[in-house]
């Protein structure tokens, strides 16, 4: 608490005229609002006899004090605690150090189980998703660049019509000449019979007997593919590319277990053109 009779610039056996006298001088020569707060309370105080007594009771203890031991500050956080012996130089090249390498697990954490980017790189989901070699049937200067949420399968099992990110079979390798992370939709779930059959010189999906209606595929994206019959194991899902006539899937190298799908795809973020929430 602050020396009110400093603050007001009046003597400690100032009279209530002085008092006044010196409120209306202080304030008058400041227009800084906290410095206007801080008069106002010590003019307050001094003026009302009885907290002014309490006050004088308190500064005359506080006065009479020889030393005040100054308490240690004790921090919750374990590195504070760890440091406070150290010169503050150190102290604060430690504190940024942690800050950063605790930032980069959390970045590491999140892509690891609840959200992780990649990039569109055939023309398998043409044109859902864009890649950019012209030459291989893409349609974009840009490769669109997708985030999945690996965290959702954890809940819940994938739905048809969802694009999804996996780790293709061993077969892929062989049949496709690639291997690794796809991207393509569900198509055909656990315990299905998925047929494609011909109609006019296209393709069409036919589940348990029922054709499959596909608004996200292009007419002229299908294939002449068919007829043949696939049956979908328990646990196993049946995965297309929209881009039919380029996309080397499930027709090829046969259903993805459960444990290989990485997530779903859930927004694109590049490029610019391009951010979409699905």
């Amino acid at each position: 608490m602050r020396d009110y009779y400093a603050l007001l610039g009046v003597p400690k056996d100032a009279s209530a005229t002085q008092i006044d006298d010196g409120f209306r001088r202080a304030a008058g020569a400041t227009w800084d609002e906290e410095r206007r707060r801080e008069l106002q309370v010590a003019y307050q105080t001094l003026a009302d006899p009885e907290r002014r007594h309490r006050y004088d009771h308190w500064l005359s203890g506080e006065n009479s004090r020889p030393h005040v031991e100054k308490r240690e500050f004790h921090s919750r956080n374990p590195v504070d605690r760890l440091t406070r012996r150290l010169p503050h130089g150190w102290r604060v090249t430690i504190d940024w150090v942690v800050t950063i390498v605790g930032a980069i697990a959390i970045v590491l954490a999140i892509k690891a189980w609840v959200v992780n980017p990649y990039r569109i790189p055939s023309s398998s989901m043409e044109p859902t998703l864009h890649c950019a070699r012209p030459a291989s049937g893409c349609e974009a200067r840009f490769s669109d660049r997708v985030l999945a949420n690996r965290l959702i399968y954890h809940f819940r099992d994938p739905e048809r019509g969802e694009i999804v990110v996996f780790e293709t079979p061993p077969a892929a390798q062989v049949r496709c000449g690639a291997g690794g992370t796809f991207v393509k939709r569900v198509i055909g779930l656990p315990g299905e019979r998925l047929e494609l059959r011909t109609e006019g010189g296209f393709s069409f999906v036919y589940i348990d007997g029922r054709r499959l209606p596909e608004p996200y595929l292009e007419r002229e994206r299908r294939d002449s593919r068919g007829p043949e019959t696939f049956t979908v194991a328990q646990g196993q899902y049946f995965m297309m590319g929209d881009n039919r006539s380029q996309s080397c899937d499930s027709r090829e190298w046969g259903t993805v277990p459960r444990e290989n799908l990485i997530g779903k795809v859930f927004a694109t973020y590049w490029p610019p053109t391009r951010i979409s929430v699905r």
